[in-house]
């Protein structure tokens, strides 16, 4: 039931006020002591000409509750309503159960396709920790978009083109060989690359070499084009093992090569409608009237730049997938960029940039510095990943050696770990990595969450066969634990929204954290399994309802809910 708007239906027969604008101004108050709903009266003075003290007085005399309110309290200009508390959670738990992993889903997408452009890795360069919150912001936010009826569309935009792939064949055909390459994979060519930069500040000539490889590949070259592909293939195997870590896939993996062909029609458009300037030899879109930079789209030497393979990458996608939403997940370094790019569509005539955004989230560094690939400063994802995973196995094998199917407890629980950190906090805020602090599995963590989804299951296992039948005797759940826990159950579903509206993973995460907090004080303060029938079928029916949401809540941010801990 949706009680908001139930309660609202039935007060907006006596304030004049549409049912929808009542439920607008329904409140949650800061104590439940003071109701389960509260409604201010001081908007309605205006149209009733009453005090609000008065017509909160009137309205309680007046309006005919609905079944689930059990009573309703003037206090000053409020008028207060408490629910009828064993009704609230036994709709609630029931809803929860009869609907099971799809509780809090619903078609309000309607099918519209979602385009995410996430992770976007870089080839013949680390998949290094930097690129985590892109990756988990975005695998999070496919989830949410799918299980609201919208279609995602997960796009891996690759880093596959520029001067920096005729610096890594200079260096390989000066420094490198194949074998090496081979068996050091991406880490032997980020070596080379490395030294390269250390190279070319004491001879300018390797950076012209570099460029005329790069327009070799650009002209197709056998040999420069075999090593590309090359580099290329090495990248994404060692990427798609990290990938499978994190349980992350994509629908496209068409990266900035893909949209060479692509951007003559773009540029010719911009000046047949009069938008390029020559300035100092380069093309641009002069933005001074929008107060920012001018957006360059060609180089002086004819080079086309990132805004001109975005301005064709925009119009590709919206002509293939016709999207109502496109998502760039990309750090907030990048904001002009993102503002510039999406004035030069709207001064183009596209009115579906409206429906394009920016999703930008914090930076990350290590606490010696910022990252950066060309001075070998990084720390590579997967052996991040591997560290949790490894101390995970550590702690099961200390506490729980018994446990079934160790290794992939530990490989869900350590991903988790380090995804769950990810997420938590609002995205725009920067991340100082600390491997200790990530690996940390105490307080509000991921693993904490997984361990309380593991708790629900065991009692729910221990009862197994035994309470099946038994009709529920929903008087067991009458503590504040118990309805506490079906608030945060009942909220669910407005929580998923909320998450996809802000395009903010963390208010899941928020939400999952509570409800596991909640659980496990009802936990504690209700023995589950008793020797009465029906009140023990009640109680299990919540930890039933508990544990599925916390499942569904961990899946919709990309982890997994281990059974067995």
């Amino acid at each position: 039931m949706d009680y908001l708007s139930e309660l609202a239906a039935c007060i907006s027969k006596y304030t004049g006020l549409e049912a929808e604008e009542t439920e607008k101004m329904l409140e949650v108050p800061p104590n439940p002591e003071m109701g389960d709903f509260a409604l201010p009266c001081f908007k309605l003075s205006r149209t009733l000409r009453k005090a609000p003290p008065a017509i909160a007085a009137e309205l309680s005399e007046k309006i005919e509750l609905p079944g689930f309110i059990e009573r309703a309290e003037v206090a000053g200009g409020y008028l207060n309503f408490f629910m009828d508390k064993l009704a609230f959670i036994k709709g609630t738990v029931e809803k929860v159960n009869d609907e099971g992993e799809r509780y809090g889903s619903s078609d309000m997408g309607k099918g519209g396709n979602v385009v995410m452009d996430y992770s976007s890795i870089n080839i013949a360069k680390p998949f290094h920790i930097g690129h985590l919150s892109s990756t988990a912001i975005g695998n999070s936010l496919y989830r949410i978009y799918n299980f609201l009826g919208y279609n995602s569309v997960g796009v891996n935009h690759l880093g596959d083109w520029g001067t920096q792939f005729g610096k890594m064949i200079v260096a390989y055909r000066m420094w490198g060989n194949k074998e090496l390459v081979e068996k050091e994979s991406v880490r032997g060519l980020v070596k080379l690359y490395v030294r390269f930069h250390e190279e070319a500040e004491k001879n300018e000539a390797l950076n012209d070499e570099a460029r005329a490889w790069f327009r070799k590949i650009e002209q197709g070259d056998p040999e420069a084009t075999q090593l590309f592909e090359w580099f290329k293939e090495i990248t994404m195997k060692e990427v798609m093992r990290v990938y499978d870590l994190l349980d992350v896939h994509f629908d496209s993996y068409a990266g900035e090569s893909f949209y060479e062909d692509k951007m003559q029609p773009v540029v010719d458009e911009l000046r047949e409608k009069g938008l390029l300037k020559i300035d100092q030899g380069a093309s641009i879109v002069d933005l001074s009237e929008y107060n920012m930079p001018p957006c360059i789209i060609l180089r002086s030497d004819g080079a086309t730049l990132y805004a001109t393979r975005d301005l064709a990458t925009a119009i590709y996608r919206k002509s293939t997938y016709d999207f109502v939403k496109s998502l760039y997940i990309v750090a907030y370094q990048q904001n002009l960029h993102f503002k510039q790019f999406f004035k030069v569509l709207e001064l183009m005539g596209r009115d579906w940039v409206k429906d394009m955004e920016h999703v930008n989230f914090g930076m990350v560094s290590i606490e010696n510095g910022s990252l950066s690939t060309r001075h070998g400063n990084v720390v590579y994802l997967e052996d991040v990943l591997n560290a949790s995973i490894a101390k995970t196995l550590e702690i099961i094998e200390e506490k729980s050696p018994d446990l079934e199917d160790k290794e992939q407890t530990a490989k869900d629980i350590g991903v988790c770990a380090l995804v769950f950190s990810t997420l938590s906090a609002g995205r725009i805020k920067d991340i100082v990595f600390d491997l200790d602090r990530v690996l940390n599995f105490d307080g509000e963590t991921g693993p904490y969450v997984q361990y309380t989804h593991a708790r629900a299951m065991s009692v729910i296992r221990k009862a197994e066969g035994k309470y099946d039948g038994a009709s529920a005797d929903w008087s067991a759940l009458g503590s504040d634990e118990a309805f506490a826990v079906s608030r945060l159950l009942y909220d669910f579903p407005a929580a998923i929204v909320r998450a996809m509206e802000k395009n903010e993973p963390s208010v899941i995460t928020r939400h999952t954290v509570l409800l596991a907090q909640a659980f496990n004080r009802f936990y504690y303060d209700n023995r589950i399994i008793d020797e009465d029938a029906a009140k023990t079928a009640a109680r299990l029916k919540l930890a039933r309802a508990c544990a599925t949401v916390i499942k569904t809540g961990l899946y919709l941010l990309g982890i997994k809910a281990p059974d067995r801990m």
